[in-house]
This record gives C-alpha cells, sequence and structure tokens, in this order.
C-alpha cells in the first residue's frame, strides 16, 4: 500500500492538506487524492489539497485542488501557508518571496518571529474586470450590481476575477438560507460558465464587512483570501466600501488594501501550521505507477 507524508495549514480558518513536492512524490493523480485526503470523516480533512512544488521562475510553485478534485487558479489563504512552509522548512529563508501560482507569480513579504513566519502579506495582483475575462455572461463591465435571479428571488451581483471567479453579494444578514440554499446556485448559474465563488457580505462600516462565502468546488469555508480581495474591490466599485478594510470571516479576520498607486490588491493575515503526518492511500486509487 502506497502513503504519502503531508501537513496540515490554515490561514484563517480555511486549512488544505499540504504536499512538499521538493522532498516527496506524489502517488496518485491529484485530481484522484484531493476529494480523498480532504474527507473529514475518512480522510485528512480539508477544504482541498494544495501541492508546494520547485518552480522555474519564482522560489515554490502552488497547484491548488478543491475538495471535489477540481483544480482552481489560486487561493489567497492558501497561498500564505505555502510561504509560510517555503520560510519555516528552508526551502527559502527569505522574508520576501515570489510564489508561482495559476494565477501567475505573486510577491509575498512575511512578518517573522525567529524561524518562524507569523504573518504574510500578499500582493495579489491587479483584479480582472472585465466581464467575459472574469468570466461571466453579464454584458457590462465592470459588471457591478448586475441583476441576477436565483430561485424567484433577484440579486445584485458585482464580479470580480482575483485570478478565479468570484461573485459578491451586498446583503442585510448572511445567513444560511442564502450561504447554503443560494450560493451553490449561484455557483452553477448559467451566467458563470467556469462556475463562480460567491460572497455574501454585511457592511459594518465604509471600513469594515462581515463575509461567508460559498466556495467554487469545496462548499462553505470558513475564509477566502481571493473572495476577501474581490470583496475590497467589488465594495469599492459598489460605492459601498473604501479601499483599506477589515474582513471579519468566519475563521478570522484579514486586512485588504486596494492601491490607487499600483491598482494592486494586498492581503495580510494570519498562516498556522496544524500537523504532519503519513497517509496510506486506499485501495482501488490509481497509482502513478500503475498508470505508467
Amino acid at each position: 500500500m502506497s502513503q504519502m507524508r503531508f501537513t496540515k495549514m490554515h490561514g484563517a480558518g480555511n486549512d488544505y492538506v499540504y504536499v512538499n513536492l521538493f522532498a516527496e512524490s506524489l502517488p496518485a493523480p491529484p485530481e484522484k487524492l484531493a476529494p480523498l485526503v480532504s474527507d473529514r470523516h475518512f480522510g485528512i480533512g480539508g477544504d482541498g489539497m494544495i501541492l508546494i512544488m520547485p518552480s522555474d521562475v519564482a522560489d515554490a510553485r502552488m497547484r491548488m485542488f478543491n475538495a471535489d478534485g477540481s483544480e482552481a487558479e489560486m487561493c489567497g489563504n492558501g497561498l500564505r501557508c505555502v510561504a509560510k512552509f517555503v520560510y519555516d522548512h528552508g526551502i527559502a529563508k527569505k522574508d520576501k518571496l515570489k510564489l508561482e501560482t495559476g494565477a501567475g507569480v505573486l510577491s509575498v513579504a512575511l512578518e517573522t518571529d525567529g524561524e518562524i513566519a507569523k504573518r504574510v502579506t500578499v500582493n495579489m495582483g491587479q483584479p480582472i474586470l472585465d466581464a467575459a475575462k472574469i468570466p461571466t455572461t453579464f454584458g457590462e463591465t465592470p459588471a457591478v450590481d448586475q441583476k441576477l435571479e436565483i430561485a424567484g428571488q433577484m440579486f445584485e451581483a458585482t464580479c470580480v476575477s482575483m485570478g478565479n471567479p468570484h461573485c459578491v453579494i451586498f446583503v442585510d444578514k448572511a445567513d444560511d438560507d442564502l450561504v447554503l440554499g443560494i450560493g451553490p446556485q449561484i455557483e452553477h448559474a448559467p451566467q458563470f460558465p467556469a462556475r463562480v465563488n460567491v460572497e455574501f457580505i454585511e457592511v459594518i462600516s465604509p471600513t469594515e464587512v462581515r463575509q461567508r462565502t460559498w466556495e467554487r468546488g469545496s462548499g462553505e469555508t470558513l475564509a477566502c483570501g481571493t473572495g476577501a480581495s474581490a470583496v475590497c474591490v467589488a465594495g469599492v466599485l459598489a460605492g459601498k466600501l473604501h479601499r483599506r478594510i477589515v474582513n471579519h470571516l468566519l475563521g478570522g479576520d484579514l486586512e485588504l488594501y486596494w492601491s490607487e498607486e499600483d491598482n494592486n490588491v494586498y492581503m495580510t493575515g494570519p498562516a498556522e501550521e496544524v500537523f504532519s503526518g503519513v497517509w496510506t492511500i486506499p485501495q482501488g486509487v490509481p497509482l502513478y505507477s500503475e498508470l505508467a
């Protein structure tokens, strides 16, 4: 039976199973492994699986797989954890790193305490506001306050891509009926040809919000870094928020800033290593050795 070494990490409660491919070889296709390791009853448990890999253009490369096995372009909380892992485990002992993602090479800055990274600021890059590139079928660019009818209810959606697509909806109360009932229907709505992450946002003040997220391919998560970044941008576009905000997510707080100078979004938040171990791959999973 084949085994795989892993590390469990989370950023503001957004938890993933991390595999260090600088030191390990993945025994089976990641899209097959991700649903199994993510299962909170029969696997390790997490919102998905993230691979930490060598890169030809950066200090490390991140590949991120949702709990359903689909690959996503980017994960802000995951990227902070990758940065912490790369620093803490000596892959690149630098307080400024370049990390390759499906959304391009991103810059991160680490706040360290001795040999350990405690908080990470990620330059999330410039938001994509072209409706067709998000992608969404809404005709207007930017797609601000677009009418979206779901299950007989009308919503106003503001859409942003931070390397992956987001639909931001400002509500009075982000309750379970919205997040768990409407969220998955929006994810699969025809207006979003690549599916979409959905953020339901309560505005506390122009500098403070509360967020709940229905994440594409994973369901509700305790935090979503790209989503929090998209909320910052969407709030400015919709005239509801300032460019610098604190976002209260179920798993913790993130600080966001959409810069007027370079148009980049900067996200600052925690990254925590929980535990490491060895996982035995269940019988029936096609191993690379068997597929060759």
